[in-house]
């Protein structure tokens, strides 16, 4: 009775391996052919004519996707291959030791949590998680476009970039907020501006990152593309899902958040302006506007390079797929994108500067911390 119950259980388990491996290694999903006929960003993909059958009105495909040449070569060539993999790697060795040493100065070195630090701390913590998942990116590059890591880490990278960009937006969009509050009423939002509220506003915007990414969960993002191997997020089929999703996300997550930071800044440099016309010491009062005239640079300079050109790019090119145009700009937007993405990645090494001219405290620990590796130098010459 034990053998056989043995045997039956090894059977068992060998059908669910062979079915799980069906699904890992095969795209035979019952998607309507139209659906499959397009890419995300990579033009349609061509379906050989002998790798369609039809069962009972339901269409299904081969495992292998193919491509146009531009495409292939651009996911093979040395632009997407070596340089984008160099850059990724600079933006490791700035951001990891910039954005570690400003986690463990928010939180360990300041004492007094006020709104300001609470939100910085949680951008730091964004960006460092976010730095720590490139490796999985520049080993895809460097192995020319073949994911090697399966579905679920593929899933996660994929959603990990668009979390991490949706939250840095939502984050620097609640600082702008917080220090209007500060500057236009410095009084009245006393009770407003809590450490405990400025918790719950993270942890709201956290969900809110998360929420939007969740389809991507949900999506196959790898493929196995001809004459490329298996590729991650860079050839998908599920346009419909993909319309919507950075119709939205773009819209709310980038476009509103933008007007809103915009707005709150403009407003303070006017305020500090008046201010320090009405003030006799306005030598403390320049020093606040020509910093918030620099976090205004900054602010708006991160999001003009970092996250406009790719939620520009996304949104042009979900009208570009619902319209159906021309396949060759589909390959150029596509490029385009690719390029935004490789760019805007470098905002995590740009938010330290926002610490240092949004967080007094932070400067002082910085020049701090400075100091004391030159005192300890000194002393051991």
């Amino acid at each position: 009775m034990g053998v056989k119950t043995i045997l039956f259980s090894i059977i068992l388990l060998h059908a669910f391996t062979a079915t799980f491996n069906g699904f890992g290694n095969h795209v035979a999903y019952a998607y309507h052919i139209d659906f499959i006929q397009k890419t995300d960003f990579i033009q349609s993909v061509s379906i050989p004519h002998e790798n369609v059958e039809k069962h009972n009105e339901t269409t299904y495909v081969s495992s292998t996707f193919v491509i146009s040449d531009e495409s292939v070569d651009f996911l093979k060539g040395l632009l997407f291959t070596r340089v984008m993999p160099s850059f990724y790697i600079i933006i490791i060795l700035i951001s990891l030791p910039l954005n570690a040493l400003a986690l463990v100065t928010f939180t360990c070195r300041i004492r007094q949590k006020k709104p300001a630090v609470i939100y910085m701390s949680h951008l730091a913590c964004v960006d460092l998680l976010f730095t720590l998942l490139l490796p999985l990116k520049i080993h895809y590059q460097l192995n020319a476009s073949d994911w090697v890591f399966g579905e679920a880490a593929c899933r996660m990278l994929s959603a990990a970039y668009y979390c991490y960009m949706y939250c840095s937006i939502l984050l620097m969009m609640c600082m702008s907020v917080d220090r209007l509050l500060a500057v236009v009423f410095p009084v009245a939002s006393l009770t407003w501006r809590s450490a405990r509220k400025a918790t719950c506003v993270c942890v709201l915007v956290w969900l809110l990152a998360l929420a939007g990414v969740v389809p991507l969960f949900l999506v196959r993002q790898t493929l196995n593309t001809k004459n490329v191997g298996v590729t991650c997020h860079d050839v998908l089929y599920h346009t419909k899902v993909y319309e919507y999703l950075f119709s939205i996300l773009s819209c709310l997550y980038f476009f509103l958040p933008l007007v809103v930071t915009s707005v709150s800044y403009s407003t303070i440099i006017y305020v500090l302006s008046v201010k320090s016309d009405h003030l006799a010491t306005s030598s403390s009062s320049s020093d606040s506007r020509r910093r918030a005239v620099i976090m205004t640079i900054a602010v708006l300079t991160e999001f003009i390079t970092c996250f406009a050109p790719t939620n520009a790019i996304l949104l042009y090119h979900c009208v570009h797929l619902a319209t159906e145009n021309d396949r060759r700009e589909e390959n150029s937007s596509y490029t385009a994108y690719l390029l935004a993405v490789c760019v805007g990645s470098s905002s995590v090494f740009l938010d330290p500067l926002l610490y240092y001219y949004g967080s007094s405290h932070y400067r002082k620990k910085f020049w701090s911390v400075l100091r004391y590796r030159k005192t300890k130098r000194a002393v051991k010459l």
